[in-house]
């Protein structure tokens, strides 16, 4: 299907499907609890500048110090986005949406929240991209989108509140032979990030906390895709947290993304970094 006529699709099915109260009830009782967490915390973060978000949360102050997955998931997303059609798979605020729809033929942002969305097209509109990009209420497990639509899949965070047994054939059924999925996550092994989430029940969710990624899952997503380009990301870095309103925050960080860069390169030194990326590739000759 091509970007034209997929455009036609959503547009004609409309970008609210789930103002028909008949479709929430067909979500599961997990899902359900997904949606109710991230309104709220997307009602709470709306009420907040910028400059001030961090204070909507506890746990934000620490992506003061992740511009380096930052920088790279954007050149990611300008390179693969470009000419084709790129999903923000549960996106969020739509900031990936709205950067891909600079290259993109068609960029499109779906998740489960409606709260989400708003600040989705409100940013898209603040930028000028509110005719670029769709944005559409969605169960990520089922989308309802066309067989092989998407050439380019971002999945920034939000791994580990699906099921994967239902998110990676769909996202399989999703993309078109030669597809690409750069997902960005949080790891599962290092024991003092493990007991901070421990501590902090109330900035997750029941499922959220029990399916932090680890390499099980990887081994998982092999039977669905080629794993590509495991990278580490946020382990020294960490240390510029409490620094990170200070003059002297952009020099340490810098330093310290070096020293990430060379304990990144130390089997099971690296496997302590708060997150990592990969990328999953479905092969020409798949279906």
């Amino acid at each position: 299907m091509i970007a034209s006529q997929l455009r036609e699709v959503l547009q004609s099915a409309g970008t609210e499907p789930a103002s028909d109260a008949s479709w929430l009830t067909t979500l599961t009782e997990r899902k359900r609890k997904e949606i109710e967490f991230h309104d709220a915390d997307r009602e709470a973060l709306a009420g907040f500048a910028p400059e001030q978000r961090e204070q909507s949360a506890a746990n934000r102050k620490f992506y003061a110090v992740t511009r380096g997955i930052s920088n790279y998931m954007d050149r990611w997303i300008l390179e693969q986005a470009r000419d084709r059609v790129f999903l923000d798979y549960a996106c969020g605020e739509g900031r990936a949406a709205t950067l891909a729809s600079r290259v993109a033929q068609l960029s499109i942002g779906i998740d489960i929240s409606s709260k989400s969305l708003e600040l989705a097209r409100r940013h898209a509109d603040s930028t000028g991209a509110g005719e670029k990009v769709i944005f559409l209420q969605a169960d990520c497990e089922k989308t309802g989108l066309p067989d092989a639509c998407v050439d380019a899949v971002l999945c920034s965070g939000m791994l580990h509140h699906l099921d994967l047994s239902y998110a990676m054939p769909e996202l399989r059924r999703l993309l078109k032979p030669g597809g690409r999925v750069l997902a960005m996550e949080a790891l599962n092994y290092n024991p003092a990030i493990r007991l901070y989430r421990r501590f902090t029940p109330s900035l997750r969710t029941e499922f959220e906390k029990e399916h932090i990624l680890s390499f099980k899952d990887i081994v998982f997503m092999r039977r669905f895709f080629r794993v590509e380009n495991i990278r580490y990301w946020n382990l020294a870095t960490l240390l510029a947290v409490p620094f990170r309103h200070t003059p002297a925050f952009n020099g340490l960080l810098s330093s310290l993304e070096s020293v990430d860069g060379a304990l990144s390169r130390i089997p099971g030194i690296a496997q302590m970094a708060w997150m990592f990326s990969f990328e999953l590739v479905k092969t020409a000759e798949e279906n």
